[in-house]
């Protein structure tokens, strides 16, 4: 499985980076609720983005928060300085052996047992 950080989903939009807009399409590929949070509760979404999230999120399996979930980001985020969300994204992926897709890889790297791959183009 490879689970989309929230990155991923914001810069598909953009027209430079079309080609990560198969990802979102891709039986094989997930994201976090928190995902769906961060991404959609953006404060400067102008209408074109909003709707373009929207049939993103109608698109891509959201896999839920559970309290395994929730356990293992607390863990986390006591062995290291981590925003909540990318805690929960880690967490969820090491929960169901899920490869982050990211283009913020130094935000996962120390995490051991932990898949990660940056598909930007640089």
């Amino acid at each position: 499985m490879k689970l989309l950080d929230s990155n991923i989903l914001i810069y598909s939009q953009l027209t430079e980076y079309a080609y990560l807009r198969p990802l979102i399409f891709d039986k094989e590929s997930s994201a976090s609720k928190i995902t769906q949070l961060e991404v959609s509760g953006f404060h400067r979404l102008d209408d074109k983005a909003k709707q373009y999230f929207v049939s993103c999120f109608q698109f891509i399996n959201l896999i839920d928060i559970n309290s395994s979930i929730i356990d293992r980001a607390i863990t986390l985020r006591q062995q290291r300085k981590m925003s909540l969300g990318d805690a929960i994204i880690a967490a969820t992926a090491l929960y169901y052996n899920a490869t982050v897709i990211t283009r913020n890889v130094s935000d996962f790297a120390q995490i051991a047992n932990l898949n990660i791959v940056n598909p930007i183009h640089n």
